[in-house]
Protein backbone atom coordinates (compact mmCIF):
# COMPACT_ATOMS: atom_id res chain seq x y z
CA UNK A 1 0.00 0.00 0.00
CA UNK A 2 0.98 3.95 -0.81
CA UNK A 3 0.02 6.47 1.20
CA UNK A 4 -1.21 10.04 -0.29
CA UNK A 5 2.40 11.83 1.20
CA UNK A 6 4.63 8.60 -0.31
CA UNK A 7 2.97 8.88 -2.96
CA UNK A 8 3.61 13.03 -3.86
CA UNK A 9 6.86 12.00 -2.47
CA UNK A 10 7.57 9.20 -5.13
CA UNK A 11 6.06 11.95 -7.80
CA UNK A 12 9.18 14.97 -6.38
CA UNK A 13 11.45 11.83 -6.30
CA UNK A 14 10.74 11.23 -10.43
CA UNK A 15 10.37 14.76 -11.42
CA UNK A 16 13.75 15.21 -10.22
CA UNK A 17 15.18 12.60 -12.42
CA UNK A 18 13.73 13.93 -15.52
CA UNK A 19 11.00 11.34 -15.87
CA UNK A 20 7.47 12.65 -15.73
CA UNK A 21 6.08 10.11 -17.76
CA UNK A 22 5.96 7.33 -15.06
CA UNK A 23 3.62 9.55 -13.11
CA UNK A 24 0.00 8.87 -12.88
CA UNK A 25 -2.55 11.15 -15.38
CA UNK A 26 -3.03 14.82 -13.77
CA UNK A 27 -0.14 14.43 -11.49
CA UNK A 28 2.58 16.56 -13.74
CA UNK A 29 -0.36 19.49 -13.57
CA UNK A 30 -0.41 19.34 -9.27
CA UNK A 31 1.46 22.02 -7.71
CA UNK A 32 2.08 23.88 -11.26
CA UNK A 33 2.97 27.33 -9.45
CA UNK A 34 5.91 26.62 -7.23
CA UNK A 35 7.26 23.88 -9.81
CA UNK A 36 7.64 26.65 -12.05
CA UNK A 37 9.69 28.99 -10.01
CA UNK A 38 13.18 28.39 -10.63
CA UNK A 39 12.55 29.13 -14.69
CA UNK A 40 10.36 32.32 -13.13
CA UNK A 41 12.85 33.20 -10.94
CA UNK A 42 15.69 33.22 -14.32
CA UNK A 43 13.13 34.88 -16.25
CA UNK A 44 12.87 37.25 -14.18
CA UNK A 45 16.88 38.30 -13.94
CA UNK A 46 16.20 38.66 -17.94
CA UNK A 47 13.50 41.60 -17.51
CA UNK A 48 15.06 43.33 -14.65
CA UNK A 49 18.12 43.39 -16.11
CA UNK A 50 16.23 44.88 -19.10
CA UNK A 51 14.95 47.43 -16.96
CA UNK A 52 18.44 48.13 -15.84
CA UNK A 53 19.77 49.12 -19.33
CA UNK A 54 17.05 50.79 -20.10
CA UNK A 55 17.43 53.33 -16.74
CA UNK A 56 20.77 53.17 -17.82
CA UNK A 57 21.01 54.56 -21.46
CA UNK A 58 17.24 55.65 -21.70
CA UNK A 59 16.57 53.58 -24.99
CA UNK A 60 14.95 50.22 -25.48
CA UNK A 61 17.76 49.10 -28.25
CA UNK A 62 21.16 48.97 -27.83
CA UNK A 63 23.77 50.02 -30.25
CA UNK A 64 27.16 50.23 -29.85
CA UNK A 65 29.29 51.34 -32.47
CA UNK A 66 33.18 51.83 -32.66
CA UNK A 67 34.51 52.65 -29.13
CA UNK A 68 32.25 51.97 -26.19
CA UNK A 69 31.61 54.64 -23.34
CA UNK A 70 32.21 54.05 -20.44
CA UNK A 71 27.95 53.54 -19.67
CA UNK A 72 28.44 50.99 -22.45
CA UNK A 73 30.98 49.14 -21.12
CA UNK A 74 28.40 48.96 -18.26
CA UNK A 75 25.81 47.69 -20.26
CA UNK A 76 28.03 45.09 -22.02
CA UNK A 77 29.05 43.32 -18.50
CA UNK A 78 25.26 43.15 -17.93
CA UNK A 79 24.77 41.62 -21.33
CA UNK A 80 28.10 39.26 -20.55
CA UNK A 81 26.43 38.73 -16.73
CA UNK A 82 22.70 38.17 -17.07
CA UNK A 83 22.80 34.65 -18.18
CA UNK A 84 25.01 33.05 -15.54
CA UNK A 85 23.48 35.26 -13.26
CA UNK A 86 19.89 33.74 -14.16
CA UNK A 87 20.72 30.64 -13.96
CA UNK A 88 22.79 30.54 -10.81
CA UNK A 89 19.23 32.42 -9.25
CA UNK A 90 17.35 29.96 -10.82
CA UNK A 91 19.44 27.21 -9.15
CA UNK A 92 18.82 28.85 -5.86
CA UNK A 93 15.54 28.86 -6.51
CA UNK A 94 15.52 24.87 -7.10
CA UNK A 95 17.28 24.36 -3.82
CA UNK A 96 14.16 25.92 -1.72
CA UNK A 97 12.61 22.68 0.27
CA UNK A 98 9.30 23.57 1.01
CA UNK A 99 6.61 24.31 -1.28
CA UNK A 100 5.25 27.35 0.47
CA UNK A 101 8.69 28.61 -0.32
CA UNK A 102 8.82 27.88 -3.62
CA UNK A 103 5.35 29.16 -4.30
CA UNK A 104 6.34 32.74 -2.42
CA UNK A 105 9.15 33.10 -5.14
CA UNK A 106 7.12 31.83 -7.98
CA UNK A 107 4.62 35.16 -7.21
CA UNK A 108 8.19 37.30 -6.12
CA UNK A 109 9.85 36.39 -9.59
CA UNK A 110 6.55 36.74 -11.55
CA UNK A 111 5.94 40.35 -9.91
CA UNK A 112 9.41 41.50 -10.47
CA UNK A 113 9.35 40.63 -14.28
CA UNK A 114 6.13 42.44 -14.44
CA UNK A 115 7.73 45.46 -13.27
CA UNK A 116 10.56 44.92 -15.15
CA UNK A 117 8.28 45.09 -18.21
CA UNK A 118 6.41 47.76 -17.46
CA UNK A 119 9.52 49.90 -16.65
CA UNK A 120 11.81 49.03 -19.38
CA UNK A 121 10.55 46.36 -21.38
CA UNK A 122 12.32 44.67 -24.79
CA UNK A 123 9.91 47.34 -26.67
CA UNK A 124 9.05 50.85 -26.07
CA UNK A 125 5.25 49.65 -25.63
CA UNK A 126 4.31 48.99 -22.19
CA UNK A 127 1.28 46.67 -23.53
CA UNK A 128 3.81 44.91 -25.86
CA UNK A 129 5.72 43.87 -23.14
CA UNK A 130 2.65 42.98 -21.14
CA UNK A 131 1.47 40.25 -23.73
CA UNK A 132 5.18 39.21 -24.56
CA UNK A 133 5.21 38.36 -20.18
CA UNK A 134 2.08 36.89 -20.70
CA UNK A 135 3.06 34.58 -23.49
CA UNK A 136 6.53 33.84 -21.88
CA UNK A 137 5.04 32.28 -18.45
CA UNK A 138 2.28 30.51 -19.91
CA UNK A 139 4.54 29.03 -22.59
CA UNK A 140 7.06 27.85 -18.84
CA UNK A 141 3.50 26.61 -16.93
CA UNK A 142 2.51 24.65 -20.52
CA UNK A 143 6.51 23.49 -20.39
CA UNK A 144 6.18 22.54 -16.26
CA UNK A 145 2.92 20.73 -16.85
CA UNK A 146 3.61 18.53 -19.85
CA UNK A 147 6.71 17.53 -17.97
CA UNK A 148 9.42 19.25 -20.37
CA UNK A 149 10.88 21.08 -17.68
CA UNK A 150 11.81 18.21 -15.59
CA UNK A 151 13.10 16.52 -18.24
CA UNK A 152 15.28 19.48 -18.94
CA UNK A 153 16.09 20.46 -15.54
CA UNK A 154 17.74 17.00 -14.80
CA UNK A 155 19.85 17.26 -18.00
CA UNK A 156 21.04 20.76 -16.85
CA UNK A 157 21.65 19.38 -13.35
CA UNK A 158 23.59 16.18 -14.74
CA UNK A 159 25.49 18.72 -17.14
CA UNK A 160 26.95 21.00 -14.35
CA UNK A 161 27.58 17.80 -12.03
CA UNK A 162 30.07 16.92 -14.64
CA UNK A 163 31.53 19.63 -15.40
CA UNK A 164 34.65 19.46 -14.01
CA UNK A 165 35.21 16.16 -15.96
CA UNK A 166 34.01 17.49 -18.83
CA UNK A 167 36.94 19.60 -19.08
CA UNK A 168 38.97 16.49 -19.56
CA UNK A 169 37.04 16.01 -22.46
CA UNK A 170 38.07 19.76 -24.13
CA UNK A 171 41.91 18.28 -23.52
CA UNK A 172 40.81 15.29 -25.36
CA UNK A 173 39.65 17.83 -28.38
CA UNK A 174 42.89 18.84 -28.57
CA UNK A 175 43.33 17.57 -31.76
CA UNK A 176 40.35 19.00 -33.43
CA UNK A 177 41.18 22.34 -31.72
CA UNK A 178 44.92 22.18 -33.64
CA UNK A 179 42.66 22.04 -36.72
CA UNK A 180 39.81 24.43 -36.36
CA UNK A 181 43.20 27.18 -35.67
CA UNK A 182 44.18 26.21 -39.16
CA UNK A 183 40.28 27.22 -40.10
CA UNK A 184 40.48 29.80 -37.93
CA UNK A 185 43.67 31.72 -39.73
CA UNK A 186 42.19 30.94 -43.12
CA UNK A 187 40.98 34.61 -45.27
CA UNK A 188 38.94 32.92 -47.11
CA UNK A 189 37.04 31.36 -44.20
CA UNK A 190 36.83 35.08 -42.96
CA UNK A 191 35.46 36.16 -46.28
CA UNK A 192 32.71 33.49 -46.24
CA UNK A 193 32.14 34.73 -42.57
CA UNK A 194 31.80 38.14 -43.56
CA UNK A 195 29.78 37.57 -46.46
CA UNK A 196 27.03 35.03 -46.00
CA UNK A 197 23.90 36.35 -44.30
CA UNK A 198 22.55 35.48 -40.75
CA UNK A 199 19.66 33.67 -41.99
CA UNK A 200 22.32 31.21 -43.70
CA UNK A 201 24.67 30.88 -41.24
CA UNK A 202 21.96 29.52 -38.74
CA UNK A 203 20.50 26.97 -41.31
CA UNK A 204 24.42 25.90 -41.94
CA UNK A 205 24.39 25.76 -38.37
CA UNK A 206 21.39 23.46 -37.65
CA UNK A 207 22.11 21.30 -40.41
CA UNK A 208 25.87 20.27 -39.26
CA UNK A 209 24.37 20.33 -35.49
CA UNK A 210 21.37 18.15 -36.81
CA UNK A 211 23.65 15.69 -37.80
CA UNK A 212 26.01 15.06 -34.90
CA UNK A 213 22.37 15.06 -32.70
CA UNK A 214 21.12 12.12 -35.24
CA UNK A 215 24.06 10.32 -34.97
CA UNK A 216 24.38 10.25 -31.19
CA UNK A 217 20.57 9.76 -30.55
CA UNK A 218 21.04 6.64 -33.01
CA UNK A 219 24.11 5.08 -31.34
CA UNK A 220 22.64 6.01 -27.59
CA UNK A 221 19.94 4.04 -28.15
CA UNK A 222 21.19 0.82 -29.48
CA UNK A 223 22.65 0.93 -25.69
CA UNK A 224 19.79 1.68 -24.00
CA UNK A 225 17.60 -0.83 -25.62
CA UNK A 226 18.87 -3.46 -23.98
CA UNK A 227 18.12 -1.78 -20.28
CA UNK A 228 14.60 -0.93 -21.44
CA UNK A 229 14.11 -4.24 -22.40
CA UNK A 230 15.05 -6.12 -19.13
CA UNK A 231 13.67 -7.34 -16.24
CA UNK A 232 17.01 -6.94 -13.78
CA UNK A 233 16.98 -4.24 -11.17
CA UNK A 234 19.57 -2.37 -10.93
CA UNK A 235 23.13 -3.36 -8.48
CA UNK A 236 22.38 -2.70 -4.83
CA UNK A 237 19.13 -1.16 -5.61
CA UNK A 238 17.78 -2.08 -2.13
CA UNK A 239 20.79 -0.10 -0.61
CA UNK A 240 20.78 2.85 -2.99
CA UNK A 241 17.08 2.94 -2.59
CA UNK A 242 17.28 3.40 1.09
CA UNK A 243 15.84 6.83 2.54
CA UNK A 244 13.70 7.29 -0.77
CA UNK A 245 10.05 7.13 -0.94
CA UNK A 246 10.24 3.57 -2.39
CA UNK A 247 12.37 2.00 0.51
CA UNK A 248 9.65 -0.17 1.81
CA UNK A 249 8.03 -0.68 -1.33
CA UNK A 250 8.38 -4.46 -2.73
CA UNK A 251 10.07 -5.55 -5.80
CA UNK A 252 7.41 -7.28 -8.03
CA UNK A 253 7.27 -10.36 -8.96
CA UNK A 254 6.78 -9.06 -12.85
CA UNK A 255 7.76 -6.04 -13.98
CA UNK A 256 4.87 -3.76 -16.16
CA UNK A 257 6.43 -2.68 -19.67
CA UNK A 258 7.31 0.28 -20.67
CA UNK A 259 4.73 2.36 -22.66
CA UNK A 260 5.84 3.61 -25.25
CA UNK A 261 5.16 7.07 -23.86
CA UNK A 262 7.85 5.90 -21.16
CA UNK A 263 10.17 4.64 -23.53
CA UNK A 264 10.01 7.80 -25.30
CA UNK A 265 11.27 9.77 -22.02
CA UNK A 266 14.26 7.57 -21.17
CA UNK A 267 15.27 7.96 -24.78
CA UNK A 268 14.93 11.82 -24.41
CA UNK A 269 16.84 12.29 -20.70
CA UNK A 270 19.72 10.18 -22.17
CA UNK A 271 20.08 11.81 -25.58
CA UNK A 272 19.45 15.56 -23.93
CA UNK A 273 21.69 14.67 -20.84
CA UNK A 274 24.74 13.45 -24.09
CA UNK A 275 23.74 16.45 -25.93
CA UNK A 276 24.14 19.15 -22.87
CA UNK A 277 27.38 17.82 -21.99
CA UNK A 278 28.75 18.03 -25.62
CA UNK A 279 26.87 21.56 -26.31
CA UNK A 280 29.35 22.87 -23.47
CA UNK A 281 32.09 21.68 -24.75
CA UNK A 282 31.67 23.10 -27.97
CA UNK A 283 30.52 26.25 -26.36
CA UNK A 284 33.78 26.61 -24.57
CA UNK A 285 35.86 25.94 -27.35
CA UNK A 286 34.04 28.95 -29.48
CA UNK A 287 34.80 31.09 -26.07
CA UNK A 288 38.18 30.36 -26.41
CA UNK A 289 38.03 31.04 -30.11
CA UNK A 290 36.44 34.50 -29.55
CA UNK A 291 39.16 35.76 -26.85
CA UNK A 292 41.44 34.72 -29.26
CA UNK A 293 40.18 36.83 -32.18
CA UNK A 294 39.52 39.51 -29.63
CA UNK A 295 43.36 39.83 -28.89
CA UNK A 296 44.26 38.93 -32.44
CA UNK A 297 42.12 41.06 -34.76
CA UNK A 298 43.45 44.53 -35.56
CA UNK A 299 41.07 46.71 -37.82
CA UNK A 300 43.99 46.33 -40.83
CA UNK A 301 44.21 42.59 -40.03
CA UNK A 302 40.30 42.52 -40.43
CA UNK A 303 40.21 44.96 -43.07
CA UNK A 304 42.56 42.81 -45.23
CA UNK A 305 40.69 39.19 -44.12
CA UNK A 306 37.11 40.10 -44.89
CA UNK A 307 38.12 43.07 -47.40
CA UNK A 308 36.93 46.16 -45.59
CA UNK A 309 34.29 44.29 -43.63
CA UNK A 310 32.48 45.56 -40.61
CA UNK A 311 34.03 46.22 -37.45
CA UNK A 312 30.49 46.06 -35.21
CA UNK A 313 28.54 42.91 -35.34
CA UNK A 314 24.63 42.04 -34.18
CA UNK A 315 23.72 39.42 -31.65
CA UNK A 316 19.86 39.49 -31.36
CA UNK A 317 19.29 42.65 -32.52
CA UNK A 318 22.18 44.15 -30.56
CA UNK A 319 24.77 46.23 -32.09
CA UNK A 320 27.87 45.64 -30.30
CA UNK A 321 31.68 46.55 -30.92
CA UNK A 322 32.60 43.40 -32.05
CA UNK A 323 33.40 42.21 -35.57
CA UNK A 324 30.44 40.43 -37.20
CA UNK A 325 32.67 38.18 -39.24
CA UNK A 326 34.19 37.24 -35.47
CA UNK A 327 30.74 36.29 -34.47
CA UNK A 328 29.77 34.43 -37.05
CA UNK A 329 32.93 32.39 -37.45
CA UNK A 330 32.82 31.52 -34.01
CA UNK A 331 29.61 29.85 -34.36
CA UNK A 332 30.53 27.92 -37.51
CA UNK A 333 33.89 26.70 -35.53
CA UNK A 334 31.71 26.01 -32.60
CA UNK A 335 29.28 23.73 -34.73
CA UNK A 336 32.31 21.85 -35.90
CA UNK A 337 33.12 21.38 -32.40
CA UNK A 338 30.02 19.70 -31.50
CA UNK A 339 30.38 17.31 -34.76
CA UNK A 340 33.42 16.11 -33.37
CA UNK A 341 33.39 15.76 -30.13
CA UNK A 342 29.70 13.95 -30.78
CA UNK A 343 31.28 11.45 -32.63
CA UNK A 344 34.40 10.80 -30.34
CA UNK A 345 31.96 10.54 -27.16
CA UNK A 346 30.37 7.55 -28.98
CA UNK A 347 33.52 6.00 -30.06
CA UNK A 348 35.95 7.01 -26.79
CA UNK A 349 35.91 4.22 -24.26
CA UNK A 350 36.77 6.59 -21.33
CA UNK A 351 33.66 8.74 -21.92
CA UNK A 352 31.65 5.99 -21.93
CA UNK A 353 33.27 4.42 -18.63
CA UNK A 354 32.88 8.17 -16.84
CA UNK A 355 29.58 9.36 -18.58
CA UNK A 356 27.66 7.02 -20.12
CA UNK A 357 28.04 4.12 -18.20
CA UNK A 358 26.87 6.28 -14.84
CA UNK A 359 23.96 7.65 -16.74
CA UNK A 360 22.66 4.28 -17.57
CA UNK A 361 22.96 2.80 -14.49
CA UNK A 362 21.31 5.59 -12.62
CA UNK A 363 18.46 5.53 -15.28
CA UNK A 364 18.26 1.45 -14.38
CA UNK A 365 17.94 2.22 -10.78
CA UNK A 366 15.21 5.16 -11.17
CA UNK A 367 13.35 2.33 -13.45
CA UNK A 368 13.84 -0.30 -10.34
CA UNK A 369 11.91 1.97 -8.04
CA UNK A 370 9.51 3.31 -11.18
CA UNK A 371 8.10 -0.92 -11.31
CA UNK A 372 8.10 -0.82 -7.54
CA UNK A 373 5.94 2.39 -7.50
CA UNK A 374 3.73 0.75 -10.31
CA UNK A 375 3.19 -2.38 -8.13
CA UNK A 376 2.38 -0.26 -5.19
CA UNK A 377 -0.06 1.65 -7.37
CA UNK A 378 -1.86 -1.76 -8.69
CA UNK A 379 -1.83 -2.74 -5.25
CA UNK A 380 -3.80 0.28 -3.51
Amino acid sequence: MIDVTQRRAADAWFLDRGLPAVLRPGALVRRLWPRSAPVLAGFAVFMANSALVVAVTGKHTIDINGHPTRTEWFVLALLILVLPIAVLVGWLVSRIPTVPGRTVAATVATTVAVAGGVLGGPSPRILVDLIFEAIVIAAILALTACGAGSILGWAVQMTTSNLAAAGSMVTRALPLLLLTILVFFNSPVWLMAATVSRPRLWLALAFLTAIAAVFVVSVSQDRVKPMLDSDEPAHDHSVRLAGTPFETMPDPASARTLSRVERLNVMFVVAASLLSQILIIAAMTSLLFLILGLILLSPELLAAWTRNGSSDGTVLGMTIPVPDSLIQITFFLGALTFMYISARTVSDGDYRTRFFDPLIDDLRLTLTARNRYRAALSAR
